[in-house]
């Protein structure tokens, strides 16, 4: 009896450790299989098995420092195989009977519309960085974002494009939410038809409003004080993410929170949406008016073109920051009206108070530079003059008298309060202004020194040949001008006919910053208008004062007219021809002629 006892304990004993310990015998000797639902690999298009995506996720576990290849391949070949109007980055062409209906879209966007409209907002874009960001890889973990695309009766498909662009080209779980901030839009598309499409076509894209026109800098607030993603991605609402945009915005920011990064910003043609390059990179700056400049890549910075590079100041619109860092920096100061300052309120407090600021060479984003502004501004007097002197009064210390000298009424201008500002200043401990020029901005006073130096020459530019004058008539940029009556032969006829043939090198209207730009190397290339970026190129030029030709190096021309059509361009250069002879008014004889020997 007690033997069949202990028999049966011991039977029982067995069982229990069985039914505890079975089980994960079992899954050991066959394996554990998920659910059948599918998991989504970092590209969020192609399939994956869940037991290698749990094998990744344990592989993440041991190495936070994992790097993965993001791209979406599939999406990639997809895209190359797409034929349309504008797929591939490509202009559209307007049939003679097209071109005559553009113009009330123009009128009201300040960019041809009418183009627009006839691209899908699934485009397809050519795919033009660097060689090395193809084969680049990013860490495996990044932060989710909160994309904030401010807008003011924005055309319905260059704001829908932007929004398309950005879900197409990123993976899912990386967009927490695209938010469309408006600033008081009177467009009837801007109001229930926006909000009904981003009802009934997505389900992480929401649109909040302004209760009245406040203006760019206060409407990029309010989106931000909406956004619930880790990071913040601000971009304009007339953009066109490219491919693999998101992960090197995103992984400078994963490595160092007070990162702050800002993508290679690409040209969306105004007139034909045709997508190119703007240049393959260059250091953020500024002048002594606040007028936004670029400073070259070191040689470091050369030597990796595919890795992000420091830049002193942003552009502006397009950039990724830290959500925390953001507010912990106070965000925009909201005492800015309307626009103008933010980029270098932003980026000084950035450096200053203990971040930093990157260009990343693998992140590309086309943006639409409108001919013109269509939209009336909302704010009232020199607002853009009150901007900036508040940033030079809470963040340039004694610099800002360099820039009160070259605009001495910015002293009489009221700044409001800025005693928050200060505080903030205090708060982080923030480093001086002089800390900012001499290690972050060091080689700016060399190419926009605060004290400039004399021109080569300046006064009216007179063609010999054809008696008239060069004259850009104050106009804009990407326009092209010609010769008329000088002023001095007809007082009453009016015009632009003062110009500097400035120490940058560079030919422009005095008081502007515009300046003479050829981009081609035919014959007859046209002249055009164009901001003077102070980094010679298309705007480099040469006095000749033996035979009177200005000279411009890159295309190897001369500029060259034709007085009856009243036009310029350039020419093989012929010093026999009179057409390419011009007299500038005052010269530095020693300076011009250093210039020409070098």
């Amino acid at each position: 009896m007690r033997r069949n006892t202990t028999r049966l304990v011991k039977w029982v004993a067995v069982a229990i450790v069985f039914v505890l310990l079975g089980p994960m015998v079992l899954r050991n000797l066959f394996g554990h299989k998920k659910s059948a639902s599918v998991s989504i690999d970092a590209n969020q298009v192609l399939p994956v098995e869940p037991n290698d995506l749990q094998q990744k996720d344990v592989k993440n576990e041991k190495n936070p420092n994992e790097k993965i290849d993001w791209h979406n391949y599939k999406q990639i070949a997809e895209e190359e195989q797409r034929k349309g109007p504008g797929e591939q980055g490509q202009a559209v062409i307007l049939s003679a009977g097209e071109e005559g209906k553009k113009k009330a879209l123009y009128q009201v966007n300040g960019f041809n519309a009418y183009a627009s409209d006839k691209i899908s907002l699934d485009r397809a874009l050519k795919d033009i960085r660097h060689s090395d960001c193809k084969s680049k890889k990013y860490l495996s973990t990044l932060p989710d974002t909160s994309v904030i695309v401010p807008f003011h009766n924005e055309h319905w498909t260059t704001l829908l494009r932007t929004v398309h662009s950005v879900l197409n080209r990123s993976p899912k779980h990386l967009i927490k939410e695209i938010i469309l901030a408006d600033d008081a839009s009177t467009k009837d598309h801007c109001k229930k038809p926006l909000d009904d499409y981003v009802k009934s076509h997505f389900t992480n894209v929401k649109v909040v409003r302004q209760a009245k026109r406040e203006g760019l800098i206060r409407t990029r607030l309010t989106g931000a004080k909406a956004a619930i993603g880790k990071v913040l991605i601000f971009l304009d609402s007339h953009v066109e993410a490219n491919t693999n945009w998101l992960p090197p915005l995103l992984e400078p920011i994963q490595k160092d929170m007070k990162t702050v990064v800002c993508p290679f910003i690409d040209v969306i043609d105004y007139e034909n949406f045709a997508y190119r390059a703007q240049d393959e990179g260059a250091r953020g700056a500024f002048d002594w008016e606040f007028f936004y400049k670029r400073l070259p890549l070191l040689p470091e910075d050369l030597r990796h073109p595919a890795e992000p590079f420091r830049s002193p100041v942003m552009a502006g619109g397009l950039f990724a920051i830290s959500t925390e860092w953001f507010w912990t920096l106070g965000g925009y100061d909201p005492g800015l009206d309307i626009w103008g300052g933010e980029q270098y309120e932003l980026s000084f407090k950035i450096w200053q108070c203990g971040g930093q600021m990157v260009d990343a060479a693998c992140s590309r984003i086309g943006h639409v530079y409108r001919k013109f502004a269509p939209f009336p501004n909302p704010g009232v007097g020199d607002f853009v003059g009150r901007n900036y002197k508040r940033v030079a009064e809470v963040w340039m210390d004694e610099y800002k008298e360099h820039i009160y000298k070259r605009r001495p009424h910015y002293r009489n201008i009221d700044t409001g309060d800025i005693s928050n500002q200060l505080a903030i200043r205090r708060k982080l401990k923030c480093k001086p202004f002089k800390w900012f020029m001499e290690e972050i901005a060091f080689d700016l006073p060399k190419k926009y020194p605060p004290v400039e130096p004399p021109a080569f020459g300046e006064g009216e530019i007179r063609n010999v040949g054809a008696n008239l004058c060069l004259d850009t008539r104050f106009k804009g940029e990407h326009q092209r001008f010609g010769i008329e009556t000088c002023v001095k032969d007809n007082p009453t006829g009016g015009g632009e006919q003062q110009f500097e043939l400035t120490w940058h090198k560079d030919l422009r209207p005095k008081k502007r910053n515009v300046c003479f730009d050829v981009s081609q190397s035919i014959e007859k290339a046209p002249v055009i208008l164009f901001s003077c970026h102070g980094m010679q190129g298309n705007q480099f030029w040469k006095y000749n004062l033996e035979n009177k030709q200005l000279f411009h190096p890159i295309s190897g021309k001369c500029l060259d007219c034709d007085k009856e059509r009243k036009e310029i361009f350039m020419s093989h250069c012929d010093d026999s021809k009179l057409t390419q002879k011009f007299q500038i008014e005052k010269i530095n004889v020693k300076e011009i002629k250093k210039l020409w020997s070098q």
